[in-house]
């Protein structure tokens, strides 16, 4: 997964011109811990002039996505987020478990997977869902039910993102301890301008992610990916089990989970 906030900035330039471009790691990653290629779909979101998210998903390989290179020509916006897929259950391929996911004004993107989801997680969250948040769950994947469970929280949390994934991350650690079940949990959300980027895992080490705030080919934006678009020597890893905002014209503020 990969997220740029910053000036304006054409599609193309974020998701397809870098050396080590997510359409690249769809077919040659270099640091996945559980995959070996991301062919199950890709998949971007950015806010449209009304400061609404909106998205584009296709369960297509991203190399085998016809429309990637019209679209990167053309659309431009201050603010991306992006992921290439690697289906945990290969029964899950479909459009509707494509991410990223989006809202309550969010965009969402979750690199991991949960242990025994469907068995022993699953029900344990659905239980805490409200009737209307789980109505507009419309596929099967443990991170988009991941995402109505963190909504839950962000609405009786005053709005405090990064309270609503701590209270989020230690529900589900309460339940993965329950049930002796693991997880690899790296997280992107945007909110406006803003990104919220989470390195964790329950059981397991964290997969990679890296941020950059000065990267001379992103002038005034600001980077979160799970592997270096390019060779430029300041990309820096993110603490296993820390949480970052990355926010134009701000410095990056991290924290321990």
């Amino acid at each position: 997964m990969a997220a740029y906030t910053g000036p304006a900035l054409p599609l193309q330039a974020f998701l397809l011109d870098p050396p080590h471009s997510l359409v690249v790691q769809a077919h040659a990653p270099r640091e996945t811990l559980s995959a070996t290629v991301n062919a199950d779909g890709i998949g971007f979101g950015w806010y449209d002039g009304r400061g609404e998210p909106a998205v584009y998903r296709s369960p297509l390989p991203a190399w085998a996505d016809p429309n990637l290179d019209a679209l990167g020509r053309t659309l431009e916006r201050p603010l991306w987020i992006a992921n290439v897929r690697s289906a945990t259950d290969p029964l899950s391929h479909s459009h509707a478990n494509t991410q990223p996911f989006h809202g309550d004004g969010l965009l969402f993107l979750h690199n991991g997977f949960i242990d025994g989801f469907a068995r022993d997680i699953r029900p344990l969250l659905r239980a805490r869902l409200s009737p209307e948040m789980e109505a507009g769950i419309h596929g099967t994947t443990d991170s988009e039910y991941l995402f109505a469970l963190l909504r839950e929280h962000l609405r009786t949390s005053n709005n405090d993102l990064p309270a609503a994934i701590r209270a989020t991350l230690g529900q589900l650690r309460d339940w993965l301890s329950a049930t002796g079940r693991a997880a690899l949990l790296n997280l992107i959300i945007a909110r406006g301008a803003c990104l919220t980027v989470v390195r964790h895992a329950h059981g397991l080490d964290c997969p990679s992610l890296y941020t950059h705030t000065e990267h001379p080919g992103f002038p005034g934006g600001q980077l979160a990916v799970s592997e270096p678009l390019d060779g430029d020597a300041r990309w820096h890893a993110v603490p296993p089990h820390h949480l970052v905002i990355l926010e134009p014209g701000s410095h990056a503020q991290t924290t321990a989970l």
